[in-house]
Parts: C-alpha cells; sequence; structure tokens
C-alpha cells in the first residue's frame, strides 16, 4: 500500500512475507490486530497461524463494522489444517486469479451470461481475427501477469523459481512433504492428462508414491491453487456417470513449462500436449468468467459408460444447463457437437444451448441451439 493510499484513505498494510512483520504477528497478534488502524490488509495471512486468525475474529466480534479487514494469502488459508477456526459469517470470500483475456484485451466478460440469455448473439459474421498461432501464443504464454510479456526463456526460467516456491515454502507451510521433488512430477502428469479423471492408483504407479501420498498431494496442490478440480455432473440421465474430479493446472503456460512444449512445438501436427493445454486454457477462462458473472453458475463435467463426453456442463442455480466442447482444430464439423446434441434430446427445456470452441476463425450454427464458435468469443474476439 503505497503512502499516497494512506493518506488519502487511511488504513494499514502488513506483508507477513516481512520477517519483521511476521515475528510482531507471530510473538503478539492481538496486540497488532488492535492497534492497526483500519482497514488493516494483511498479505500471506496464513503464515502467522491460528493465533492470528483468532484475533481477527475476537477484534469483528467486538466491533461489527464491516470492510474492516482484507485478508489475503497463496494459500488457501481458511481450509489449512492449522487453522481451524473459521471466520464463516464473518468474511467474504473472492479467488483472485490470474488475468482473463478480457482484462488482458480490454474485451467484454459477458460470455458466460450470453450463453443463457442471448447465445445466437455470440456468433459473428465476419471471421475472428484470432489466428491458430495467436492461440498457441496465449495459451502457451499463460496469465500471470509477471511473465505476459517475457520471452520463453526467461518465462520457463520464472515458473521454474515459482515452482520452487510455492512447494518450499507455501506448501510446506501447512504440510508435512516427504516428498517435495515428486510434485513436479505430479503436476506433469495431471498436465498430460489434462480432460481425464484423476485415477489415484495410476498416478501412485507413475511418481513411485503410496495412493495416500498421492491423494494428500493432490489436497495441497489444490490448496495452494496450483491445481483446481471439476467435478462429474448427472441428472439422472444415465446410470453410470463418472464420479471421479477432472483436475487442471490453474494456468495454461504453467501447464505448457511442466510439459516443455512451446508454440513452436504445438505447431507441429500431431502433438499430443495441444489438445489438454487447449482445453486446460479454455477451462482457466471459465473459472475467471465465473468470478465476474452475475448470475452464479457451476462447472461440471460429463461422462458416461456409453463413451458419451462432454468437456463443460455449466449449471445455473435456476437448473438451466450451457454445454461447452473444446476442439484443438481449426476445422470443427458437426460430428463435434454429437453429444450436445444428445444432452440437448435429453434435457428439453432445461437446455439453454451448446458450444463448440475451436481455433479457427468462423461462426457457424448447426441449429437447434448449438453452434461452432472460435475460442476468442470467451472475450468477444477483442485483440489487443
Amino acid at each position: 500500500m503505497t503512502s499516497q493510499y494512506r493518506d488519502h484513505h487511511r488504513g494499514a498494510f502488513l506483508s507477513l512475507d516481512d520477517p519483521v512483520q511476521l515475528t510482531a504477528a507471530l510473538a503478539d497478534p492481538r496486540s497488532l490486530v488492535d492497534e492497526a488502524d483500519r482497514p488493516l490488509l494483511i498479505d500471506e495471512v496464513q503464515r502467522a497461524g491460528d493465533p492470528l486468525v483468532l484475533s481477527i475474529k475476537r477484534a469483528s466480534d467486538r466491533d461489527r463494522s464491516r470492510g474492516q479487514f482484507i485478508l489475503s494469502g497463496s494459500a488457501q488459508f481458511l481450509t489449512v489444517p492449522k487453522l481451524s477456526e473459521s471466520l464463516a459469517g464473518r468474511a467474504a470470500f473472492l479467488d483472485l486469479w490470474p488475468f482473463s483475456m478480457a482484462e488482458r484485451t480490454s474485451g467484454p466478460s459477458d460470455f458466460c451470461d450470453i450463453l443463457f440469455a442471448d447465445p445466437a448473439s455470440l456468433r459473428r459474421t465476419s471471421p475472428s481475427p484470432w489466428t491458430r498461432t495467436d492461440y498457441l501464443d496465449v495459451v502457451c504464454g499463460g496469465s500471470y501477469p509477471e511473465v505476459i510479456s517475457m520471452a520463453r526463456r526467461a518465462r520457463w526460467e520464472w515458473f521454474d523459481s515459482y515452482l520452487r516456491t510455492v512447494i518450499s515454502r507455501d506448501v510446506r507451510e501447512f504440510a508435512h512433504i516427504q516428498h517435495g521433488e515428486s510434485i513436479p512430477r505430479l503436476l506433469s502428469l495431471l498436465a498430460t492428462r489434462a480432460g481425464s479423471t484423476a485415477e489415484i492408483s495410476d498416478l501412485a504407479r507413475s511418481t513411485e508414491l503410496t495412493r495416500d501420498t498421492v491423494r494428500n498431494y493432490l489436497a495441497y496442490l489444490n490448496g495452494v491453487f496450483l491445481t483446481a478440480t471439476v467435478p462429474a455432473w448427472s441428472a439422472n440421465l444415465s446410470t453410470r456417470a463418472a464420479k471421479s474430479a477432472k483436475p487442471f493446472l490453474t494456468d495454461s503456460g504453467l501447464a505448457a513449462f511442466v510439459l516443455q512444449v512451446d508454440t513452436e512445438a504445438l505447431r507441429r501436427p500431431g502433438n499430443s500436449a495441444l489438445g489438454g493445454l487447449v482445453e486446460t486454457f479454455a477451462f482457466n477462462e471459465l473459472i475467471k468468467l465465473r468470478s465476474t458473472t452475475p448470475e452464479p453458475f457451476k462447472i461440471y463435467y460429463f461422462r458416461d459408460r456409453h463413451g458419451r463426453e462432454i468437456d463443460f456442463v455449466l449449471e445455473r442455480y435456476d437448473g438451466r444447463i450451457a454445454g461447452i466442447e473444446v476442439k484443438a482444430t481449426a476445422s470443427p464439423t458437426a460430428k463435434d457437437a454429437a453429444h450436445l446434441r444428445w444432452l440437448r434430446d435429453s434435457l428439453g427445456e432445461r437446455f439453454a444451448s451448446g458450444v463448440v470452441l475451436h481455433l479457427g476463425e468462423q461462426s457457424v450454427s448447426l441449429g437447434g441451439g448449438i453452434q461452432l464458435l472460435p475460442l476468442s468469443a470467451l472475450w468477444g474476439h477483442t485483440h489487443g
């Protein structure tokens, strides 16, 4: 927080990355909280543990004024086991993701709203200005603010340092890690299998870890925002719908790094990493759009015993459904929407729309509320 901000708004800022401030928070958290100006912004709050959170809870119980505290951290600190006292009922929670494409291009962020309200308006008569190479560049570049303008070598060095920091500091702050060197390998396996369910036994064999260790490490990766999971969706359409969640890395650039692929590699025909990276990128954009939409929705996937699969099923709280397929091709066909048509016919009036996102330039209606759209439709096709 700059001095100019403090002069205008008042308040205090503490970063627990600072060893002096961390020492004060650990030694006497109650005095630190009681004596600080309001609002008090504390960064990396999880580093001070339960006593600091309890002091904040106590202060907020004494004074019920809103906006007294802003707590931030690089881990889901209120779900960390040692932070046992919840601030439920006293706090609002916001996940702050890396930049969305709408933010980067100054484009609209209402794709998901339109998908339910007026999906036909997502089509455009002119081709998208985004080319396949453009898409590969942003997929491999990722969306962390620090790396957007970096060349590949500098970007990969940053990702390497970032992973080392998260593993050595953030994860170890709330978990006992015996095989930290296995985490990059686990991330690489998850990136390779993006769009597939996480089979614990298979991951355990590949990493030479126990099933319990893999299960714990997956939870830790979610806890520090390196991964996020998509649960299975079912509405009694299948008696044997898949139950396992699908994990994704939360940044496609990080996924490209752990797979050691770049734009040039993905340009080559038949690269096996392309489909998973594009799906990872699309998922990342959807979770960012979800945080800005006025109408809440949940993100699922669907798969059944008959081989029918839909990459993302968006469900609003009123029960309406939109389906999204992601294809790493510039030439999609009506066949790519086959499972969306099945979903439409099965749901009836609950079905709002279906979209196949692709790497081409044309928007095409397939009739019956289903269309083929360039991936850039997620941010209104703006090209910043």
